[in-house]
């Protein structure tokens, strides 16, 4: 899970257009949104590692997945109206984020 948030935080910098198209209209400053979820997955990833700071990192990776959840529905809705064959897979990647919350939840048990 450490190597997947920091990876998906290191992708928001190397194919920002991928998260620009997923970003609802009615936000604004898409370019420093991504820039603030692409840190934030990093520093929450990093905070994973260490015992004393596992819990507080999964609990802010389950609220920013809540958070990022309207980018999901967006990119569903942009692949439907535009007849994207990808549409089905943008619908299977919904309920991906309730395993991912999921996921973090595990580590929100301080073992």
């Amino acid at each position: 899970m450490i190597l997947f948030y920091i990876a998906a935080g290191f992708a928001h910098f190397l194919i920002p257009e991928f998260y620009y198209k997923m970003m609802p209209s009615y936000l604004p400053f898409h370019y420093e949104l991504n820039i603030i979820a692409g840190v934030t997955e990093i520093i929450l990833g990093l905070l994973l590692i260490p015992k004393a700071t596992r819990t507080k990192a999964a609990w802010g990776i389950i609220l920013l997945l809540i958070a990022v959840f309207p980018a999901n529905i967006q990119m569903s809705m942009n692949a439907y109206n535009s007849n994207d064959p990808k549409f089905i897979l943008t619908l299977f990647r919904l309920p991906f984020q309730i395993l991912f919350i999921a996921w973090a939840w595990l580590f929100t048990k301080n073992k």
